[in-house]
């Protein structure tokens, strides 16, 4: 059964970190846009079909999460048009317009201090350096939203973190990535409709 929303009818907000334009599709800082278009890509005839919402500046697509039977949990999914420095900017403007807690704001991102493939779900905490959070924190003005954190694991030798997250995956890392992207889907999917905890259980469980 679907968990009740602390705001009765209010979506839930999910949002994908990451870096608009053609430039940054494959890089494993853009992670949070893959998981956002896998979820769309169960719902949507033609996947990636988000339409512009100027006033946030962001993409979104307002639809219905699902994790079995039933009509589903309504969710807002969304990519910021601006850059992961910014990210804050769209996902506090977009849970200010859709009137949805911190709670209910997940966020779906690339993670240095995770193996490339493992998944977990936060409820708040640090941001460990990532730029992305710490704009989102302080646009929320809390630290108390909810977290996908998709391990990339750590640069080779001395290379620049800043630099590998801005780097293609590998081929190697290719092979295992639609795995990791259904597994943050579903760990999506189980938040809004079971919980934090209960995805955890079993998100967790599968690395």
């Amino acid at each position: 059964m679907a968990q009740s929303a602390p705001g009765g009818d209010r979506p839930w907000l999910i949002v994908g970190l990451g870096n608009p334009g053609e430039k940054y599709a494959a890089t494993r800082h853009n992670v949070g846009y893959m998981v956002v278009d896998e979820i769309l890509g169960d719902i949507l005839p033609v996947p990636g079909s988000l339409k512009q919402h100027k006033r946030t500046n962001s993409l979104i697509c307002e639809t219905r999460v699902t994790a079995s039977a039933g009509d589903g949990v309504p969710v807002v999914l969304a990519r910021s048009r601006g850059y992961m420095n910014l990210s804050g900017g769209a996902v506090g403007a977009l849970a200010s317009f859709f009137r949805v807690p911190p709670a209910q704001v997940v966020v779906v991102h690339d993670e240095l201090d995770l193996d490339p493939g493992v998944v977990r779900v936060k409820l708040g905490g640090g941001e460990n350096g990532h730029n992305g959070l710490k704009s989102t924190t302080q646009a929320l003005g809390t630290r108390d939203y909810v977290r996908v954190r998709v391990g990339i694991g750590r640069p080779p030798g001395r290379m620049d973190p800043a630099a590998y997250v801005l780097k293609p995956f590998t081929r190697a890392e290719l092979g295992d990535l639609p795995v990791t992207v259904a597994d943050a889907a579903d760990a999506v999917r189980l938040v809004v409709t079971r919980g934090v905890e209960a995805a955890q259980n079993e998100i967790h469980a599968r690395h």
